[in-house]
Order: C-alpha cells, then sequence, then structure tokens
C-alpha cells in the first residue's frame, strides 16, 4: 500500500456526492433487487410453513439481545443450566443505540428501529464496498463486487437486525478514506466499527498499517508531510477508541480490569483458539454419513477463502484492504465460538470478493449478468431455507 496517497492524488476532479452516488447508482439499484428477492423468497417461504418472515429477521437470535440492550441497557444475564453465563455486556453499543434513537424520535419500536437501521446501513455499505473496489479496480469491478457480495448463502443476514450491515458499511467507508488519504475520517470511522463489533480492530490494524506504510515512504523519500501528517496522527490515535473503550468499561463494569470482557465472552463459549475446535468440528463430521459430505464442504470452503486470500495478496491489493480482510478472516475461523455462525462473521470481510469481481467484470455484460441472476435466485432460496431452519446463532 506504498501508493494510496499517490493513488489519491491522481484522482483529479473526483466527482462530489451527488455525482459519486450517480456512479455508484448501478450498484446500489443492483444489490436493491437482489436483496429485494431474497426477502419475497423469505416470505414465501416463511408463510408456507406459517412463520412470520418479519419476526424472523427483527426478533430472534442476536436480535433479541439488542433490542433488549436498546431497551433496558447493560446488565442482563441467563445463567444456563451448565454453568454458562450469557451477558448482554458481549454486544457492542452502537446498534442498539441507534436503535434507542429511532425509537425516540419516530413510533418505531426498537426492533422496528433496528430493522431499519440494517436496511438503510446494508445500502451505505454496498455503496462504501463499490467505492473500495472502484477506486481499485474501477467501476465495472466495483458493480461486481457489490452484486456478489449480496449474493452471498448467507446475504439474508444483511436484512437483519443484526450488527454485520452497520459494521461493513463503517469498515468500507474508513477503509476508502484511507485510501484516498482521508485519516481523521478513517479513524473516526473506525473508532465507529470498534464500537459496533469486537472485530472493529481489524480496521483499526487497517488504518495503522495504512498510516505507519505512508510514514515509512515520507521518511524514506525525504520530504515532509506538515499537517498531513498531523491528520495521519489523529487518524491512528482515533482508530482504536471504540472497541478499546468499549472492552476497558466492561472490565471496569465486571471489575475483572482490561481482561473482563474476555471472562463475558468466555461465559458464550467464544474465545480464540487458533481454529483448533473448529478443526475437531470439521473433523467429528466423517465419522457418519451422510455428514462426512458437510465435513467435505467445510474444507472446501476453507480452501476457497485460503485461495482467496492468496490471489488478493498476488493481484496486489492495498495494505490496509490485506490487513483488515486477513485479521476479519483469521478471527472468524479461528474462534471457538458456535460453528454455524463462521458464514456470517465472513461478511464484513468483502475485499476477499474482488478476486472474483475483477473475474467475473471482464466477462460480456449478458454472460455477467447471467452469472449474477442465477447465484441471486439460490442465495434467495437458501436464505429463506436457512433462516426458516438453524439460521444465524
Amino acid at each position: 500500500m506504498t501508493d494510496c496517497e499517490t493513488r489519491a492524488a491522481g484522482r483529479l476532479g473526483a466527482p462530489g456526492p451527488s455525482g459519486a452516488l450517480r456512479r455508484a447508482a448501478p450498484a446500489l439499484l443492483g444489490y436493491a433487487a437482489v436483496r429485494a428477492l431474497g426477502l419475497l423468497a423469505l416470505a414465501l417461504w416463511s408463510a408456507a410453513r406459517d412463520k412470520s418472515a418479519y419476526t424472523l429477521l427483527t426478533a430472534r437470535w442476536d436480535s433479541l439481545w439488542y433490542t433488549r440492550v436498546a431497551e433496558l441497557g447493560y446488565g442482563y444475564e441467563v445463567r444456563l443450566p451448565n454453568g454458562d453465563v450469557h451477558s448482554n455486556l458481549a454486544f457492542f453499543p452502537l446498534l442498539p443505540w441507534l436503535e434507542r434513537l429511532g425509537a425516540a424520535v419516530s413510533p418505531l419500536s426498537y426492533a422496528d428501529a433496528g430493522f431499519v437501521v440494517s436496511l438503510l446501513a446494508s445500502l451505505a455499505a454496498a455503496w462504501g464496498i463499490f467505492a473500495v473496489a472502484d477506486h481499485v479496480y474501477g467501476p465495472r469491478a466495483g458493480v461486481c463486487a457489490v452484486l456478489l457480495w449480496a449474493v452471498l448463502p448467507v446475504g439474508v443476514v444483511q436484512s437483519m437486525a443484526y450488527s454485520e450491515s452497520l459494521f461493513t458499511a463503517l469498515a468500507a467507508w474508513s477503509l476508502y478514506a484511507v485510501l484516498t488519504g482521508r485519516w481523521v475520517t478513517a479513524g473516526t470511522l473506525a473508532a465507529l466499527a470498534g464500537l459496533t463489533r469486537p472485530v472493529g480492530l481489524a480496521v483499526a490494524a487497517a488504518v495503522w498499517a495504512a498510516a505507519i506504510t505512508a510514514y515509512v515512504r515520507d521518511r524514506r523519500e525525504g520530504g515532509t508531510d506538515g499537517g498531513r501528517g498531523v491528520r495521519r496522527v489523529l487518524g491512528m490515535l482515533f482508530a482504536p477508541l471504540g472497541a478499546a473503550g468499549y472492552v476497558l468499561w466492561v472490565g471496569h463494569r465486571t471489575g475483572k480490569g482490561p481482561f473482563g470482557y474476555l471472562d463475558v465472552q468466555a461465559g458464550w463459549r467464544n474465545g480464540f483458539d487458533g481454529g483448533a475446535a473448529f478443526a475437531r468440528f470439521v473433523a467429528g463430521k466423517f465419522t457418519s454419513f451422510p455428514a462426512a459430505l458437510a465435513g467435505v464442504g467445510l474444507i472446501v470452503a476453507v480452501a476457497l477463502l485460503a485461495w482467496l486470500c492468496v490471489v488478493c495478496v498476488r493481484q496486489r491489493q492495498p495494505l490496509p484492504l490485506l490487513v483488515y480482510a486477513g485479521i476479519v478472516t483469521l478471527l472468524a475461523l479461528c474462534a471457538s465460538s458456535y460453528f454455524g455462525s463462521k458464514p456470517r462473521l465472513l461478511l464484513p470481510a468483502f475485499p476477499l470478493l474482488f478476486p472474483l469481481a475483477v473475474a467475473l467484470a471482464r466477462l460480456r455484460t449478458a454472460r455477467s449478468a447471467a452469472v449474477v441472476c442465477g447465484v441471486a435466485v439460490v442465495s434467495a432460496v437458501y436464505g429463506a431455507f436457512w433462516l426458516n431452519g438453524s439460521g444465524p446463532p
């Protein structure tokens, strides 16, 4: 990432907000169409099973924990018969804050506000993904990257009252700010991402990696950066404040110091074990049939992720994108959390889609559209099936 600011400087005459929106319009319209298809499939599938699609999107699993925080604040916990303690301190505060704000200024309930926040955040995330991909590879690849993010098998999570869409939006725009040399903006957005999910530290790490690289380059070239250097330092200082501040607050509230948040996560059986638990989980699939088929699928999926990581490096993606996607992927795969949640934990790792987006952009428009439409239908059906079944924990 030695040329981020050079690229930014080279894009003279960059369009203003209205021009940027017009440039991103094809990606946003395509994204909205894919998500609408997914929601339609979910509504039809849920109705056939006598379930409420809206309840599935807003009032199950983590959505309930977020709305409880919004309504009652922190301090609620559930003690399970096996001794585990599920505390709502595990959930970062930005989404509940926005839910509380939405409920305060409108007739919406906390759950309704969470749904609206996620819908708006998913569009902001799509725009941010387009902006990053457009900056690095051009507008055609940007549109393809957004559509690929939309048609991910667990893309329905983007429309749920979960924090994935909000986090991805903040992360994408922070990375774009880094790529275009807007250091204070990048640090501020990274801090907000850190208030959204624990993996917000990946955004902060990307800001730091880019800033240190830029500083070393300036020193090597013997130049003086003046005010830009001050803004860069401010961005570095702001970036980790969100995640670090919340973790320290949890430690203070629990009386267990800086590592109190780790104890909270341990109550949910969440931790970082380098992937040992996940490896045992995959190996356990091969003890019976047809579970072995699922084991093969998991191995193929992990191999695909590894291959995409390698291709991203070989394509010389800017350093902040590599750092961010690498940390998100590492934390998702190497955490000892509920294994069914790993696909949605990987949703924010959108730079991994860029090699596929570049390949898709090279196809003729009719062929690439046919590919996206076909995958969108499969994704919509799978999302409806998944959410009516085990769904995201």
